[in-house]
């Protein structure tokens, strides 16, 4: 899917596309990701619905300028803003890891409104972040300094692990091609240096504030945000439902993606 559309936020660009008509739904990518994650899923909802996909600055096809941060605080405050740009009063959002946080400090501190969420194996609680994520935050520069070849080993090596069911190359490829260019390599150690906790401990405290249809989806074979983060999730959360999709790991929309697109299908169903 080609992001043929801009949205220029405090100096940035924000890559992102529509398809469909409909009641609105929202794709929110998370990290290492960028919106290819979601777009066969946008195509096969966009049917029935007008759904939306957008990078985040600092990924896929967004502008990736040194001196813009890309944490997760920015990145919450844009997708309030971002919404309001596309005219949303209430859309359906469905979140991915980092868009997890992102799309709940939207909600939570930033005031936008949506109809329903679908968190799926999202970044939302504390601790987060992998052994090699914490490596690397805490010597982003050494990194970011890495002759290309050794780049792309150890980007390929971090991705695969995501994938419970193994990559294919096509899928790795797509999965690493933004990163691959000096400007990516740059970008990718950037946002990893940027990630703090501090910004799901922010919400942690007004989880119990949503009043919407929550449904937290999870992978049963997730190493990166382990499956018990689900129901830790669903406790803070009034009302919110949990389902686990067996065989899946962190990237459960290549591990399962049939399950998923079941999933969310059924979900946006019942919601609206």
């Amino acid at each position: 899917m080609e992001l043929s559309r801009e949205f220029a936020w405090r100096g940035r660009t924000v890559a992102w596309e529509r398809v469909g008509t409909g009641p609105a739904v929202v794709l929110c990518h998370g990290t290492p990701w960028s919106s290819w994650l979601w777009s066969r899923f946008a195509e096969a909802l966009g049917r029935e619905h007008a759904v939306y996909v957008w990078d985040m600055p600092g990924y896929g096809k967004s502008s990736k300028d040194p001196d813009h941060p890309v944490d997760l605080g920015v990145q919450g405050e844009l997708f309030a803003d971002l919404l309001q740009h596309w005219g949303l009063d209430a859309p359906h959002v469905i979140a991915h890891d980092y868009g997890g946080a992102v799309s709940l400090r939207a909600a939570l501190l930033h005031g936008a409104a949506y109809s329903s969420l679908a968190l799926v194996d999202v970044v939302a609680l504390r601790p987060w972040g992998s052994e090699f994520f914490r490596l690397v935050a805490a010597n982003a520069e050494v990194f970011a300094a890495l002759p290309p070849a050794v780049h792309r080993g150890a980007l390929e090596a971090y991705i695969g692990t995501a994938s419970h069911r193994g990559l294919r190359p096509d899928d790795l490829a797509e999965l690493t091609g933004p990163w691959l260019t000096d400007e990516g390599q740059q970008a990718f150690y950037r946002q990893i240096a940027q990630a703090d906790e501090r910004f799901t401990a922010d919400l942690e405290d007004h989880l119990h504030d949503l009043r919407i249809p929550v449904h937290i989806i999870w992978g049963d074979q997730d190493t990166w945000i382990p499956p018990d983060r689900a129901h830790r999730l669903a406790g803070a959360i009034p009302g919110a439902t949990v389902e686990v999709i067996g065989g899946a790991g962190h990237l459960i929309h290549l591990d399962a993606p049939v399950e998923l697109a079941t999933a969310l299908t059924r979900w946006l169903t019942r919601n609206t």
